[in-house]
């Protein structure tokens, strides 16, 4: 497809919804597809049928439009007006069919002032619940390969590189490492051959960012990589996404041949000399394969283990060759910074972390879902105002960031903003973006044994600090909770995170630890309750004295 034709379908796909009068969007992303929003869908597309209004009303599947905990959710766009509604069943499609020249559905509408909705800032996402991932023209009518094409027409590989320098974007995969650094170290990386990965191994407990991304808008995903590799100078490309996503999956697949049909994959992208290819892998779920050394083994076929480094992937990574791996929500920012410039990415955020960043809010909250907010956003902004607080009338007791890699942070540091280095400080991290609330009901020796029992289970048993030690945390914790443990378990159990954090062999092992450590740090006094002092000499209290 020439950037003459990418126009052409660009601008009818475009007057083709303006002649629209009404456009119904039904998420069937994979949570309101378990709500039945499928047959919502079917349901709305006959009562539309039945009105006789085929002509005038036009019926999407989209993406996901974010809040989970009100699906199925339908919006209706109207000209410039827009009404979302939430928690719609098939038996309400004639009346809301009805409804669209008249007054909304009021028990269904969602308020136009809910914060949810109007505290978002949304680059990622700003696709998702809009376009009908399934339908490549779609895509393209919002500025869909407008980046690769002005990329392989106006810019250099450089220019490209240059962009994303400036933009200031960091790896939203966990690491947090400078995008545009990366990309620089493979551009410069000897070797004719070279190769380009999406993580999209997305394994945290509460997390689906990722996941969603692909459901929702796979074409974009595709664009940032096509745009890395030419950047880089690959011409071949992977993305290895777990199986337990059979819908992304299926349209991932879509949207490869689709792209390759038009052109925009493939040999000679848009008429030019640059060819990129790009095949699915399917992990098997292991959690330890989101670490890029074991992904790029478990693509060539051999046991996801990591391996030490240096090298790293950019110099000797896939088949050894210079590789480049990004995580899903990078590679999905990558068009828009080249469409608007870097400079216009790097005013969003704060001065060391650009930018906005997707979350998935889950646990003890009202409105669980999926958030784009910029970076530099008040942890407390996202509980009460955008996530609507906890249910139920319980108090809010903390916030578990960043997975089984992350910490927990109590209220009394809700204020503080939401960045790499700040999450850091508090015994955090960013992590991917799961983000679990915690109300006052929650215990936190049992969250830190939880996720102390998924590291266990997750660890790859390579080396013997997280293998061994990760299993030792566990029972220490499970001594604690059954009320058996002394003060020196506890100590014990100190020492035992350190030695796990500074001797493991890759990131799983080395973070292992958090959960525990931040934990102990807000809320040791829940530890000490647990202690079993009879006969050791020492109280609960003593013990606590003596800790400080």
């Amino acid at each position: 497809m020439t950037p003459e034709e990418l126009t052409q379908m660009r601008d009818q796909t475009r007057q083709k919804k303006s002649d629209c009068k009404h456009c119904v969007n039904v998420c069937t992303a994979a949570g309101c597809l378990s709500l039945r929003s499928d047959q919502l869908k079917d349901a709305i597309d006959k009562a539309v049928h039945h009105a006789g209004r085929q002509d005038e009303v036009t019926v999407k599947s989209v993406g996901c439009m974010g809040l989970c905990s009100g699906g199925p959710l339908v919006s209706v766009e109207s000209g410039d007006d827009e009404v979302m509604y939430h928690d719609v069943k098939p038996e309400d499609a004639g009346e809301l069919v009805q409804s669209l020249d008249t007054e909304p559905v009021k028990r269904l509408q969602c308020p136009s002032d809910m914060p949810f909705f109007t505290q978002q800032t949304k680059i990622v996402l700003e696709n998702s619940g809009k376009i009908d991932p399934e339908l490549l023209e779609d895509y393209i009518a919002n500025d869909g390969y407008a980046a690769l094409t002005k990329a392989l027409t106006e810019m250099s590989p450089e220019d490209v590189i240059k962009e994303v320098q400036t933009s200031g974007l960091r790896g939203r995969g966990g690491g947090g490492y400078p995008t545009g650094l990366k990309w620089s170290t493979v551009a410069k990386s000897p070797g004719q051959k070279k190769y380009v990965i999406c993580n999209a191994d997305e394994g945290d407990p509460g997390a689906f960012m990722d996941r969603s991304v692909l459901e929702s808008d796979p074409h974009r995903v595709l664009e940032g990589m096509a745009l890395a590799a030419y950047a880089v100078g690959a011409d071949a490309g992977y993305i290895y996404v777990r199986a337990e996503y059979p819908l992304a999956i299926a349209r991932l697949k879509r949207a490869i041949r689709q792209a390759e049909r038009a052109g925009l994959l493939g040999a000679h992208i848009g008429g030019s000399t640059f060819r990129f290819m790009i095949e699915l892998r399917l992990g098997a779920g292991a959690f330890v394969c989101g670490e890029e050394t074991a992904l790029i083994a478990s693509v060539e076929g051999k046991r996801g283990q990591p391996r030490p480094r240096p090298p790293y992937p950019a110099q000797r990574g896939l088949w050894g060759c210079p590789t480049l791996i990004n995580n899903v929500e990078t590679f999905a920012n990558i068009a828009p910074i080249v469409r608007n410039g870097g400079d216009w990415f790097a005013s969003i955020g704060t001065e060391k972390a650009k930018g906005t960043k997707v979350f998935a809010l889950a646990g003890k909250i009202n409105n669980t879902g999926l958030i784009e907010v910029p970076m530099g956003i008040s942890l407390r902004e996202i509980v009460e105002n955008i996530g609507g607080g906890v249910p139920d009338g319980k108090q809010f007791k903390a916030v578990q960031t960043g997975g089984p890699s992350g910490g927990c942070i109590p209220i009394d540091h809700l204020d503080m903003p939401v960045e790499y280095d700040t999450l850091k400080q508090l015994g955090s991290i960013m992590g991917s973006g799961g983000m679990i609330i915690m109300d006052e009901t929650s215990n936190m020796v049992d969250v830190a044994r939880y996720f102390m029992e998924f590291c266990m289970s997750e660890s790859c048993g390579k080396c013997v600090p997280c293998r061994v030690g990760t299993w030792q945390m566990h029972e220490l914790l499970t001594k604690i909770i059954a009320g058996e443990a002394a003060p020196k378990d506890l100590d014990l159990l100190k020492e035992l995170c350190e030695v796990v954090q500074n001797t493991s062999l890759c990131g799983l092992g080395m973070t292992s630890p958090n959960p525990v450590l931040s934990t102990l740090r807000y809320f040791e006094h829940e530890y000490l309750e647990r202690l079993n002092t009879n006969g050791h000499g020492a109280t609960a209290e003593a013990a606590s004295t003596e800790g400080a």
